[in-house]
């Protein structure tokens, strides 16, 4: 296959997968106005409604996010712009989406904390605590990538 044909596949795909993500992205704010506006005609526990739109909205964006990433790094990268090298692309485009993870598992972990101190469930803590270290494992090792992968001056 010549380098034409695969550009294009590679930048049909792409371009797929971009407008899937945003689409869900899309979706996930969507829903997440739907539950809010739902939640306050009905009069439920607002508390309740905000911890569970902030895990909506930080997924949400976590998506587009993706989105994002996948456009800027596949779509319409033509040979003369073309990045040969893997690891220069990886410390361009994982820090962004990590980051974006490991605020989606601490919010996460902290509106578990959050909930089960409410409800006097202490015994669970174990959950939203293995989260928050597991989070901060993820962005110890994304540090140690782009230490260990930096090029030397």
């Amino acid at each position: 296959m010549n380098d034409s044909a695969s550009l294009l596949i590679k930048n049909t795909f792409a371009t797929l997968f971009t407008f899937i993500f945003l689409g869900l992205a899309a979706a996930i704010l969507i829903s997440l106005i739907v539950n809010i506006s739902t939640a306050i005609l009905n009069g439920s526990d607002i508390m309740g409604m905000f911890l569970n739109s902030i895990n909506t909205g930080v997924i949400g964006l976590a998506v587009f996010e993706l989105a994002l990433v996948i456009n800027k790094e596949y779509v319409n990268n033509t040979p003369d712009k073309k990045e040969d090298d893997a690891i220069t692309v990886l410390r361009r485009t994982m820090p962004r989406f990590i980051g974006m993870v490991c605020v989606a598992l601490s919010l996460e972990g902290l509106i578990m904390v959050i909930k089960y101190s409410q409800l006097d469930l202490a015994g669970n803590l174990y959950y939203p605590v293995a989260i928050i270290t597991s989070t901060a494992f993820l962005l110890t090792a994304l540090g140690l990538f782009l230490h260990l992968t930096r090029k030397p001056n």
